[in-house]
């Protein structure tokens, strides 16, 4: 699959910067800016954390906008209600429920 960028200008740069455009798992596409500011000196601004991913993760996903908190693709009410600890566990370390 082809890599998708996005071009950001800054008014006092000549050059725009483009920035790797990812996809996540679940939930929408996120833009990489992790060498921002070792290439631009520059930093973002996202009071409360709330439109930053802060890592990559296939065991946690969080929406909490819609009340969402998955592991492992699985809701955590389901967990809850239908999984022991041990089984929770074990989903997160090998991500699959033991049979």
């Amino acid at each position: 699959m082809d890599k998708k960028y996005c071009k950001v200008e800054i008014s006092d740069q000549t050059d725009p910067l483009e920035l790797e455009i990812m996809s996540g798992n679940l939930g929408p596409d996120v833009i990489d800016i992790s060498n921002l500011y070792q290439e631009n000196s520059l930093f973002t601004y996202d009071p409360g954390f709330v439109s930053t991913a802060s890592c990559q993760s296939n065991i946690t996903f969080i929406d909490g906008d819609k009340g969402l908190l998955l592991y492992r693709g699985y809701p955590v009410e389901e967990l809850a209600k239908s999984s022991s600890f041990i089984e929770v566990a074990y989903l997160l370390l090998y991500g699959e429920l033991p049979n």
